[in-house]
């Protein structure tokens, strides 16, 4: 079945605005993008807990997607007098046909190789190395699948830091990929924590088809043990507040490894790190940096 989509672009000023109009109207979905995307202008935007939420882009492409009976001129008009703007504010109007859309998302997760011996490789996907460490998992509720550039950075980092017999806390476990990692490259012990539910069920779940044995925990239930290995990868100013319990899971002489972090933000973490590890940057990739460091 064929849907239909409007779109238009407008200013900061009333995205929202006209955003809720078209949902209250009917729209099935409302999707906001940099109307500079793909040139020189493209800004992108950032934001996390603890910080002021980041306004849209100066100039926004607001795609709304429609029942394929829908008046859309008389939709459109109405949305246009709820934002307050012109009725004769133009508007693009687009057949979207109906696709297998399990395939299409599907296709755009392919085996990665994260480093010569580590590939994550989701399940409808032949292994492509038998002989290397295959992390099986699929994109989920949780993040995490090996595909984002602070993901990879943590891999990375495991990959060299892991010894056997290691013991691993992963912060923020989000999909388990990270405690799946360690677990394969010859920990001993891994334990995953996180603040939702639904991580935690999709973690368990993709520890259960690696056929490795780690202990989830939700983030108000209390770790009584340390590791010699703490990995999060979370967000600056959450990973910022955690500082002091992020130190104390760490066992003296431990390593830590901070992810989720942009550039301009690595000065701020390091420093809110400092009364307990002696913290450097040790890669970046694209727009974002890993923190690691040894506990004095």
């Amino acid at each position: 079945m064929p849907w239909i989509s409007a779109t238009l672009i407008v200013d900061v000023r009333c995205v929202e605005t006209l955003s809720d109009a078209l949902l209250e109207r009917g729209a099935l979905s409302v999707e906001v993008t940099d109307a500079a995307a793909g040139t020189p202008n493209e800004r992108p935007l950032f934001a996390e807990p603890g910080s002021a939420p980041a306004l849209n882009w100066r100039n926004n492409r607001v795609v709304a997607l429609f029942a394929p009976d829908t008046d859309l001129a008389e939709t459109m008009a109405g949305a246009l007098r709820a934002a307050a703007l012109p009725p004769t504010t133009p508007y693009g109007m687009d057949r979207v046909d109906d696709k297998d859309w399990v395939r299409l998302t599907q296709s755009q997760f392919t085996p990665q190789q994260v480093t010569p011996r580590l590939w994550v490789v989701p399940t409808w996907h032949e292994v492509m190395d038998p002989d290397a460490i295959n992390i099986r998992l699929d994109p989920g509720l949780a993040f995490g699948t090996g595909t984002h550039p602070t993901t990879r950075l943590c891999l990375r980092w495991l990959d060299a830091h892991v010894n056997p017999g290691a013991t691993v806390i992963d912060y923020g476990c989000g999909s388990g990929i990270l405690a799946i990692a360690a677990m394969k490259l010859g920990a001993s012990l891994a334990q995953g924590v996180d603040i939702d539910e639904q991580a935690l069920l999709a973690a368990r779940n993709n520890a259960m088809q690696n056929q490795v044995d780690i202990s989830f925990f939700a983030a108000a239930d209390e770790l009584k043990q340390q590791a010699n290995v703490v990995v999060a990868n979370i967000l600056a100013n959450p990973l910022t507040v955690l500082a002091p319990l992020l130190a104390t899971l760490t066992a003296p002489g431990g390593m830590i490894a901070l992810s989720g972090i942009l550039v301009p933000q690595a000065d701020d973490v390091r420093d809110a790190y400092r009364p307990w590890f002696d913290m450097h940057t040790t890669e970046a990739d694209d727009e974002w940096v890993l923190l690691a460091g040894r506990k004095r």
